[in-house]
């Protein structure tokens, strides 16, 4: 497993593949946010709750929930606690973890719709119940739940659409967060064809928004996008 000064160096082809390849960065990210922790020995029965503010669900609850055993829900609240002593990830925080691992770019845009994807109940934090619960859907969750989830984070207004509008802020986001440094180079046109190229194959019956059936259909159809589901299941 890559160290935290490592970065997961997306190339233009990651970027061109869709929403498969970009659930793929996200578990890697994370995964590596909490992996220093993961290979600790978790004797322990419970949870140690006494060091944060914010107290999680119990182990059973979160058990329930998840796809998550008890010794993985242990191991991977040691790594949260340890970045997050408060308990609570704020979004500045969650940039600053996020930007860590793309220093040649600019993060903060896509941290910022990425932070609203796994801010389930919208107060401005991700406790340690919303950062599992989006954990198990990208690693253990069935091909259904990962585009669900995707769908959810370029519906930036949550209103059950993708417009191109929103579709053209996360892509500008993304080949921000790449950086200047991509081989071969972008060009300042590249976000806006890769949003006509998703609506030529997402918008079905061409309204010119996206629903979540056109989506799922779609992406179930994509040998690249079904490829990438599969990359991070059981990482733990």
């Amino acid at each position: 497993m890559a160290g935290r000064g490592e970065t997961p160096g997306p190339r233009l082809q990651e970027c061109q593949h869709g929403c498969g390849t970009h659930l793929g960065d996200i578990v890697s990210i994370f995964f590596r946010f909490i992996s220093g922790n993961l290979a600790r020995d978790s004797s322990d029965s419970e949870l140690e709750l006494s060091a944060v503010r914010h107290q999680p669900e119990g182990l059973d609850q979160l058990q329930a929930q998840t796809k998550f055993t008890k010794k993985e829900l242990q191991s991977l609240y040691r790594g949260f606690k340890n970045e997050c002593p408060t308990g609570l990830v704020d979004e500045d925080t969650f940039k600053l973890i996020y930007s860590q691992f793309f220093p040649q770019g600019d993060a903060t845009t896509y941290a910022h719709f990425l932070f609203n994807a796994f801010d389930a109940d919208g107060n401005g934090a991700i406790r340690f119940e919303d950062f599992v619960v989006g954990l198990s859907i990208l690693l253990r969750g069935t091909v259904h739940e990962k585009l669900k989830w995707a769908f959810n984070l370029y519906d930036i207004n949550k209103d059950g659409y993708i417009t191109k509008e929103e579709m053209l802020a996360i892509m500008k986001s993304i080949y921000d967060m790449m950086g200047r440094h991509t081989y071969p180079i972008l060009r300042e046109d590249a976000p806006l064809e890769h949003v006509e190229r998703f609506f030529q194959k997402m918008d079905r019956n061409q309204d010119g928004v996206v629903t979540i059936d056109e989506f799922l259909e779609t992406c179930q159809k994509d040998e690249n996008i079904m490829s990438s589901m599969q990359l991070f299941e059981n990482v733990i």
